[in-house]
């Protein structure tokens, strides 16, 4: 069976949008309230995209060193395609134990997609790190709100990641289905 390569593209549509409206909104400060102030704000911008850079690289190096220390056979076991319900709970009691921002968690996602876990997982474990994570109760929610607003709290977005990795897992069928290609494209 020859395996069919995916056709990389030179254009992302995407991109051009965020390009657009950036470069519009960019204007309509400029003439708004002149030189000064777009120049304070994209030096605002320049300082937080610098800020943000070593953190970005932590993690994606974390990343790649995850797929290099997990195997990839028990990582698509696991947590693949046909891992089924225990593969959405893994990622959720993942997400939910992780802690770290955005930008390790996403390339951690990402790691795992690569290796071969189902897009379903990958959504289990954004939402679990969301909505579940232990980090953010312990150090933000309980001091402010308490033990019972933050049980509630977690008791009610408890079942939200296995539905959006039940979803996710429907949606990329359907996607596969209609198109062809792999779960995440």
């Amino acid at each position: 069976m020859i395996e069919r390569r995916r056709r990389i593209r030179s254009f992302e549509w995407s991109t051009a949008i965020i390009v657009l409206v950036s470069l519009g909104a960019g204007i309509v400060v400029y003439v708004r309230d002149g030189v000064e102030k777009t120049l304070a704000i994209l030096t605002k911008d320049l300082e937080l995209l610098v800020g943000m850079l070593p953190k970005m690289a932590a993690g994606c190096l974390i990343a790649a060193f995850v797929t290099r220390l997990l195997p990839r056979e028990v990582v698509a076991r696991v947590v693949g395609s046909e891992s089924g319900m225990l593969g959405l709970l893994v990622a959720m009691m993942m997400g939910a134990a992780l802690p770290g921002g955005p930008l390790t968690i996403y390339p951690l996602a990402a790691a795992f997609l690569v290796l071969g876990a189902d897009v379903g997982v990958a959504v289990a474990f954004i939402t679990a790190w969301n909505l579940l994570g232990y980090n953010r109760a312990l150090i933000w929610e309980l001091p402010f709100f308490g033990p019972e607003f933050v049980g509630w709290r977690i008791l009610i977005a408890l079942p939200l990641p296995i539905i959006g990795g039940l979803l996710a897992r429907m949606a990329a069928r359907l996607i596969v289905r209609r198109r062809g290609g792999d779960q995440w494209t």
